[in-house]
Protein backbone atom coordinates (compact mmCIF):
# COMPACT_ATOMS: atom_id res chain seq x y z
CA UNK A 1 0.00 0.00 0.00
CA UNK A 2 1.50 3.47 -1.22
CA UNK A 3 1.92 6.00 1.09
CA UNK A 4 4.14 9.59 1.17
CA UNK A 5 3.85 13.29 2.43
CA UNK A 6 2.18 15.96 1.43
CA UNK A 7 2.71 16.89 -2.17
CA UNK A 8 5.79 18.76 -2.28
CA UNK A 9 5.30 21.93 -3.32
CA UNK A 10 8.19 23.96 -3.95
CA UNK A 11 11.63 22.63 -5.48
CA UNK A 12 13.83 20.64 -4.06
CA UNK A 13 17.70 20.09 -3.35
CA UNK A 14 19.79 16.96 -2.71
CA UNK A 15 20.19 16.51 1.82
CA UNK A 16 22.86 13.36 1.97
CA UNK A 17 21.21 12.92 5.55
CA UNK A 18 17.36 12.05 5.09
CA UNK A 19 17.68 12.61 0.31
CA UNK A 20 15.33 16.16 0.35
CA UNK A 21 14.79 19.51 2.06
CA UNK A 22 13.20 22.33 1.56
CA UNK A 23 15.10 25.03 -0.20
CA UNK A 24 16.48 27.84 2.05
CA UNK A 25 14.38 30.66 2.80
CA UNK A 26 11.65 28.58 0.44
CA UNK A 27 8.09 29.79 2.28
CA UNK A 28 6.31 26.23 2.75
CA UNK A 29 2.85 26.12 3.71
CA UNK A 30 2.90 29.08 5.47
CA UNK A 31 6.34 28.99 7.28
CA UNK A 32 9.80 29.84 6.26
CA UNK A 33 11.91 27.38 6.32
CA UNK A 34 15.42 28.04 8.36
CA UNK A 35 18.46 27.72 6.77
CA UNK A 36 19.38 24.53 6.43
CA UNK A 37 16.64 22.15 8.35
CA UNK A 38 17.40 18.68 8.66
CA UNK A 39 14.85 15.98 8.37
CA UNK A 40 15.02 13.12 10.03
CA UNK A 41 14.24 9.97 7.84
CA UNK A 42 11.12 7.43 9.29
CA UNK A 43 12.46 4.35 10.64
CA UNK A 44 10.88 0.81 9.09
CA UNK A 45 10.21 0.17 12.97
CA UNK A 46 7.94 2.81 12.99
CA UNK A 47 6.77 4.54 15.75
CA UNK A 48 9.82 6.79 17.30
CA UNK A 49 10.71 10.02 15.42
CA UNK A 50 14.22 8.56 16.44
CA UNK A 51 13.96 5.79 14.01
CA UNK A 52 14.85 3.79 16.99
CA UNK A 53 18.89 4.40 16.78
CA UNK A 54 20.38 7.75 18.76
CA UNK A 55 21.93 8.80 15.64
CA UNK A 56 19.18 9.56 13.37
CA UNK A 57 20.87 13.37 12.83
CA UNK A 58 23.88 11.77 10.98
CA UNK A 59 22.45 9.58 8.37
CA UNK A 60 23.30 6.27 7.44
CA UNK A 61 25.01 6.76 4.22
CA UNK A 62 28.77 5.60 5.64
CA UNK A 63 31.20 8.33 4.23
CA UNK A 64 29.52 9.23 0.85
CA UNK A 65 30.14 12.80 -0.43
CA UNK A 66 32.25 13.55 2.60
CA UNK A 67 35.96 12.93 1.21
CA UNK A 68 37.42 15.36 3.55
CA UNK A 69 35.83 13.62 6.70
CA UNK A 70 37.57 10.60 5.18
CA UNK A 71 40.86 11.81 4.93
CA UNK A 72 40.49 13.09 8.53
CA UNK A 73 39.34 9.62 9.83
CA UNK A 74 42.28 8.27 8.21
CA UNK A 75 45.39 9.93 8.16
CA UNK A 76 45.39 11.46 11.17
CA UNK A 77 44.30 8.15 12.90
CA UNK A 78 46.70 6.24 10.77
CA UNK A 79 49.89 8.85 12.14
CA UNK A 80 48.84 8.78 15.29
CA UNK A 81 48.81 5.04 15.39
CA UNK A 82 51.88 4.55 13.57
CA UNK A 83 53.75 7.03 16.30
CA UNK A 84 52.45 4.96 19.28
CA UNK A 85 53.03 1.58 17.51
CA UNK A 86 56.54 1.70 15.66
CA UNK A 87 57.48 5.43 16.34
CA UNK A 88 57.63 6.12 20.23
CA UNK A 89 60.96 8.36 19.46
CA UNK A 90 58.99 10.38 17.17
CA UNK A 91 56.30 11.85 19.42
CA UNK A 92 58.52 14.54 20.79
CA UNK A 93 58.14 16.70 17.33
CA UNK A 94 54.49 16.53 17.42
CA UNK A 95 53.95 17.55 21.18
CA UNK A 96 51.92 20.77 21.33
CA UNK A 97 54.13 22.81 23.54
CA UNK A 98 53.16 27.05 23.49
CA UNK A 99 56.03 27.48 25.55
CA UNK A 100 58.54 26.84 23.24
CA UNK A 101 56.27 28.24 20.81
CA UNK A 102 56.95 31.69 22.97
CA UNK A 103 60.23 31.06 24.66
CA UNK A 104 62.32 29.17 21.50
CA UNK A 105 60.01 30.41 18.53
CA UNK A 106 59.16 26.54 17.45
CA UNK A 107 56.47 27.73 15.04
CA UNK A 108 56.21 24.56 13.61
CA UNK A 109 54.82 23.27 16.67
CA UNK A 110 51.46 25.11 16.15
CA UNK A 111 50.93 23.10 13.03
CA UNK A 112 52.26 19.35 14.16
CA UNK A 113 51.34 19.30 17.29
CA UNK A 114 47.24 20.51 16.67
CA UNK A 115 47.22 17.66 13.51
CA UNK A 116 47.97 14.28 15.20
CA UNK A 117 47.18 12.99 18.69
CA UNK A 118 49.76 11.76 20.81
CA UNK A 119 46.45 10.17 23.16
CA UNK A 120 45.10 7.31 21.40
CA UNK A 121 41.80 7.39 23.70
CA UNK A 122 42.06 11.36 21.80
CA UNK A 123 42.24 9.60 18.50
CA UNK A 124 39.48 7.33 19.36
CA UNK A 125 36.59 9.91 20.55
CA UNK A 126 37.28 12.63 17.89
CA UNK A 127 37.26 10.33 15.39
CA UNK A 128 33.98 9.08 16.07
CA UNK A 129 32.86 12.93 16.55
CA UNK A 130 34.08 12.98 12.98
CA UNK A 131 32.34 10.93 11.69
CA UNK A 132 28.90 12.11 13.16
CA UNK A 133 30.00 15.79 12.08
CA UNK A 134 30.39 14.35 8.76
CA UNK A 135 26.60 15.67 7.72
CA UNK A 136 27.92 19.47 7.84
CA UNK A 137 30.23 18.28 4.64
CA UNK A 138 27.24 16.93 3.17
CA UNK A 139 24.85 19.93 3.75
CA UNK A 140 27.43 23.03 3.05
CA UNK A 141 30.12 20.80 0.70
CA UNK A 142 33.70 19.98 1.22
CA UNK A 143 34.80 23.85 0.46
CA UNK A 144 32.97 25.51 3.49
CA UNK A 145 33.48 22.49 5.58
CA UNK A 146 37.26 22.99 5.26
CA UNK A 147 36.91 26.29 5.74
CA UNK A 148 35.24 25.96 9.20
CA UNK A 149 37.69 23.75 10.26
CA UNK A 150 40.24 25.72 8.85
CA UNK A 151 38.69 29.23 10.40
CA UNK A 152 38.31 27.58 13.79
CA UNK A 153 41.75 26.12 14.06
CA UNK A 154 43.47 29.54 13.64
CA UNK A 155 41.25 31.04 15.85
CA UNK A 156 41.69 28.28 18.63
CA UNK A 157 45.40 29.23 18.69
CA UNK A 158 44.58 32.76 19.99
CA UNK A 159 42.38 31.44 22.22
CA UNK A 160 44.73 29.23 23.86
CA UNK A 161 47.75 31.51 24.20
CA UNK A 162 44.78 34.03 26.14
CA UNK A 163 43.37 30.72 28.15
CA UNK A 164 47.34 29.91 29.07
CA UNK A 165 47.83 33.74 29.97
CA UNK A 166 45.15 33.77 32.39
CA UNK A 167 45.54 30.66 33.84
CA UNK A 168 49.15 31.30 34.46
CA UNK A 169 48.02 35.22 35.72
CA UNK A 170 44.85 34.25 38.03
CA UNK A 171 46.20 31.13 39.13
CA UNK A 172 49.74 30.53 38.71
CA UNK A 173 49.29 27.42 36.89
CA UNK A 174 51.75 26.59 33.83
CA UNK A 175 49.79 24.95 31.36
CA UNK A 176 51.43 26.03 27.90
CA UNK A 177 53.36 22.64 27.98
CA UNK A 178 50.94 20.33 28.83
CA UNK A 179 48.29 21.29 26.61
CA UNK A 180 47.03 17.36 24.40
CA UNK A 181 48.11 17.35 20.91
CA UNK A 182 45.97 16.73 17.75
CA UNK A 183 42.84 17.99 16.09
CA UNK A 184 40.59 18.35 18.86
CA UNK A 185 39.73 22.56 18.66
CA UNK A 186 37.63 21.99 15.04
CA UNK A 187 36.54 19.04 16.44
CA UNK A 188 34.71 20.97 19.50
CA UNK A 189 34.35 23.87 17.54
CA UNK A 190 31.79 21.49 15.38
CA UNK A 191 29.88 21.01 18.39
CA UNK A 192 28.54 24.59 17.79
CA UNK A 193 26.33 24.30 14.54
CA UNK A 194 25.89 20.88 15.52
CA UNK A 195 23.78 22.69 18.67
CA UNK A 196 22.30 25.35 16.76
CA UNK A 197 21.28 23.69 13.48
CA UNK A 198 20.08 20.21 14.35
CA UNK A 199 16.83 19.60 15.51
CA UNK A 200 16.31 17.81 19.11
CA UNK A 201 13.70 14.79 18.95
CA UNK A 202 12.94 13.15 22.49
CA UNK A 203 13.64 9.43 22.04
CA UNK A 204 12.93 8.55 25.83
CA UNK A 205 12.30 9.86 29.34
CA UNK A 206 14.09 9.05 32.08
CA UNK A 207 13.97 10.49 35.44
CA UNK A 208 11.50 12.74 35.59
CA UNK A 209 12.15 15.58 33.58
CA UNK A 210 15.50 14.60 32.13
CA UNK A 211 15.40 13.03 28.61
CA UNK A 212 17.17 11.12 26.15
CA UNK A 213 17.22 12.56 22.45
CA UNK A 214 18.81 11.77 18.88
CA UNK A 215 21.77 14.53 20.44
CA UNK A 216 22.68 13.14 23.60
CA UNK A 217 25.57 10.22 22.83
CA UNK A 218 26.99 12.81 20.89
CA UNK A 219 27.16 15.12 24.13
CA UNK A 220 28.37 11.85 25.94
CA UNK A 221 30.73 11.69 23.61
CA UNK A 222 32.02 14.85 23.83
CA UNK A 223 31.79 14.75 27.51
CA UNK A 224 34.49 12.16 27.39
CA UNK A 225 36.87 13.52 25.49
CA UNK A 226 36.62 16.84 27.68
CA UNK A 227 37.71 15.09 30.39
CA UNK A 228 40.22 13.17 28.39
CA UNK A 229 43.11 15.16 30.30
CA UNK A 230 43.69 17.76 32.83
CA UNK A 231 44.40 20.61 30.35
CA UNK A 232 42.03 19.65 27.62
CA UNK A 233 39.61 21.84 28.92
CA UNK A 234 41.53 24.74 27.68
CA UNK A 235 41.61 23.66 23.86
CA UNK A 236 37.53 22.60 24.64
CA UNK A 237 36.68 25.97 25.51
CA UNK A 238 39.10 27.63 22.45
CA UNK A 239 37.34 25.28 20.21
CA UNK A 240 33.60 26.24 21.23
CA UNK A 241 34.50 30.17 21.32
CA UNK A 242 36.45 29.74 17.76
CA UNK A 243 33.85 27.73 16.51
CA UNK A 244 31.03 30.32 17.63
CA UNK A 245 32.91 33.54 16.66
CA UNK A 246 33.07 31.92 12.66
CA UNK A 247 29.18 30.31 12.94
CA UNK A 248 27.96 33.87 14.09
CA UNK A 249 30.11 35.40 11.42
CA UNK A 250 31.86 37.67 13.63
CA UNK A 251 34.04 40.34 11.89
CA UNK A 252 33.30 38.84 8.64
CA UNK A 253 35.79 35.56 9.58
CA UNK A 254 34.18 33.04 7.43
CA UNK A 255 34.66 35.36 4.35
CA UNK A 256 38.89 35.93 5.88
CA UNK A 257 39.39 32.88 6.61
CA UNK A 258 38.13 30.68 4.08
CA UNK A 259 39.60 28.22 1.43
CA UNK A 260 40.11 30.24 -1.97
CA UNK A 261 38.09 28.64 -4.83
CA UNK A 262 41.47 27.17 -6.77
CA UNK A 263 42.56 25.73 -3.95
CA UNK A 264 39.09 23.55 -3.45
CA UNK A 265 39.68 22.87 -6.95
CA UNK A 266 42.85 21.50 -7.04
CA UNK A 267 42.08 19.67 -4.00
CA UNK A 268 38.93 18.38 -5.60
CA UNK A 269 40.96 17.06 -8.93
CA UNK A 270 43.96 16.06 -6.75
CA UNK A 271 42.92 14.41 -3.66
CA UNK A 272 39.03 14.05 -3.71
CA UNK A 273 39.20 10.76 -6.20
CA UNK A 274 41.57 8.87 -3.50
CA UNK A 275 39.03 9.97 -0.28
CA UNK A 276 35.62 9.74 -2.36
CA UNK A 277 33.24 7.18 -1.62
CA UNK A 278 31.06 5.34 -3.62
CA UNK A 279 27.17 5.79 -3.53
CA UNK A 280 26.03 2.80 -0.53
CA UNK A 281 24.11 0.18 -3.05
CA UNK A 282 22.32 -1.37 -0.25
CA UNK A 283 20.36 1.72 0.68
CA UNK A 284 17.99 3.82 -1.13
CA UNK A 285 19.18 5.97 -3.44
CA UNK A 286 19.56 9.50 -2.64
CA UNK A 287 17.96 12.04 -4.68
CA UNK A 288 20.10 13.47 -7.74
CA UNK A 289 17.77 13.59 -10.12
CA UNK A 290 18.65 16.17 -12.83
CA UNK A 291 15.17 17.92 -12.63
CA UNK A 292 12.95 18.87 -10.00
CA UNK A 293 10.41 16.45 -11.17
CA UNK A 294 12.52 13.71 -11.09
CA UNK A 295 13.60 14.73 -7.68
CA UNK A 296 10.14 14.75 -6.22
CA UNK A 297 9.95 11.31 -7.81
CA UNK A 298 12.50 10.24 -6.01
CA UNK A 299 11.84 11.66 -2.94
CA UNK A 300 7.86 9.75 -3.20
CA UNK A 301 9.33 6.54 -3.83
CA UNK A 302 11.66 6.81 -0.74
CA UNK A 303 9.16 7.58 1.24
CA UNK A 304 6.51 5.02 -0.18
CA UNK A 305 8.70 2.23 1.03
CA UNK A 306 9.89 3.79 4.42
CA UNK A 307 5.66 4.57 5.12
CA UNK A 308 4.94 0.89 3.93
CA UNK A 309 6.91 -0.75 6.60
CA UNK A 310 6.38 2.10 9.28
CA UNK A 311 2.63 2.16 9.21
CA UNK A 312 2.49 -1.86 9.92
CA UNK A 313 4.92 -1.51 12.60
CA UNK A 314 2.71 1.99 14.13
CA UNK A 315 -0.67 0.15 13.12
CA UNK A 316 0.54 -3.23 15.34
CA UNK A 317 1.73 -1.57 18.48
CA UNK A 318 -1.24 0.90 18.54
CA UNK A 319 -3.81 -1.92 18.49
CA UNK A 320 -1.78 -3.57 21.56
CA UNK A 321 -2.37 -0.03 23.50
CA UNK A 322 -5.63 -0.24 22.22
CA UNK A 323 -5.82 2.85 20.05
CA UNK A 324 -4.94 3.48 16.33
CA UNK A 325 -3.53 6.17 14.31
CA UNK A 326 -5.25 7.74 11.64
CA UNK A 327 -2.32 7.44 8.94
CA UNK A 328 -4.93 8.61 5.55
CA UNK A 329 -4.84 11.73 7.35
CA UNK A 330 -1.19 11.97 8.15
CA UNK A 331 -0.06 10.58 5.02
CA UNK A 332 -2.66 10.44 2.44
CA UNK A 333 -2.25 7.97 -0.34
CA UNK A 334 -0.27 8.81 -3.38
CA UNK A 335 -3.21 7.92 -5.36
CA UNK A 336 -5.73 9.94 -3.79
CA UNK A 337 -3.88 13.00 -3.92
CA UNK A 338 -3.53 12.79 -8.00
CA UNK A 339 -7.43 12.59 -7.34
CA UNK A 340 -8.94 15.77 -7.83
CA UNK A 341 -11.98 14.72 -5.71
CA UNK A 342 -9.91 13.98 -2.99
CA UNK A 343 -9.62 17.36 -1.31
CA UNK A 344 -13.41 17.34 -1.42
CA UNK A 345 -13.78 14.43 0.67
CA UNK A 346 -11.03 14.91 3.00
CA UNK A 347 -12.50 18.62 3.43
CA UNK A 348 -15.91 16.47 4.36
CA UNK A 349 -13.83 13.97 6.64
CA UNK A 350 -12.93 17.12 8.89
CA UNK A 351 -16.16 18.52 9.17
CA UNK A 352 -17.70 15.41 10.20
CA UNK A 353 -15.10 14.09 13.16
CA UNK A 354 -14.81 17.02 15.69
CA UNK A 355 -11.77 18.32 16.46
CA UNK A 356 -8.87 16.52 18.70
CA UNK A 357 -7.75 17.76 21.72
CA UNK A 358 -3.82 18.43 21.74
CA UNK A 359 -1.98 19.23 24.57
CA UNK A 360 -0.51 22.90 24.92
CA UNK A 361 2.99 21.97 26.21
CA UNK A 362 3.27 20.00 23.22
CA UNK A 363 2.27 22.56 20.71
CA UNK A 364 5.38 24.79 22.85
CA UNK A 365 7.38 22.57 22.23
CA UNK A 366 6.50 22.26 17.99
CA UNK A 367 7.19 25.91 17.93
CA UNK A 368 10.08 26.01 19.65
CA UNK A 369 11.74 24.21 16.73
CA UNK A 370 10.56 27.32 14.29
CA UNK A 371 6.80 25.11 13.12
CA UNK A 372 4.13 27.59 13.43
CA UNK A 373 1.37 26.59 15.52
CA UNK A 374 -1.23 25.64 12.92
CA UNK A 375 1.23 23.26 11.48
CA UNK A 376 2.08 21.86 14.83
CA UNK A 377 -1.85 21.77 15.70
CA UNK A 378 -2.60 19.93 12.61
CA UNK A 379 0.20 17.35 13.08
CA UNK A 380 -0.28 16.88 16.72
CA UNK A 381 -4.08 16.09 16.00
CA UNK A 382 -3.38 13.62 12.92
CA UNK A 383 -0.43 12.11 14.72
CA UNK A 384 -3.25 11.42 17.91
CA UNK A 385 -0.69 13.56 20.31
CA UNK A 386 2.32 11.88 19.47
CA UNK A 387 4.65 14.17 19.79
CA UNK A 388 7.57 11.92 17.71
CA UNK A 389 5.42 11.17 15.11
CA UNK A 390 3.81 14.81 14.51
CA UNK A 391 7.73 16.10 14.59
CA UNK A 392 8.73 13.92 12.10
CA UNK A 393 5.81 14.50 9.78
CA UNK A 394 6.73 18.28 10.27
CA UNK A 395 10.36 18.03 9.68
CA UNK A 396 9.49 15.90 6.51
CA UNK A 397 7.81 18.91 4.77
Amino acid sequence: MGCACAALKQPLECNPVAGFAARPGVRLRGRRVPPPPLPLPLSPRGGSGSGGTMFTSTGSSGLYKAPLSKGLLLVPSALSLLLALLLPHCQRFFVYDLQAVKDDFQIWRLICGRIICLDLKDTFCSSLLIYNFRIFERRYGSRKFASFLLGSWVLSVLVDFILVEAVWYFFGIAAAGNLPSGFLAPVFALFVPFYCSIPRIQVAQILGPLSITNKTLIYILGLQLFTSGSYIWIVAISGLASGLCYHSKVFRLHQALCIPIWMAKFFSWTLEPIFSSPEPATEARIGMGATVDIQRQQRMERLDRQLTLSQFAQVRRQRQQGGIINWNRLFPPLRQRRNVNYQDGRRSEQQASPPLEVSEEQVARLMEMGFSRGDALEALRASNNDLNVATNFLLQH
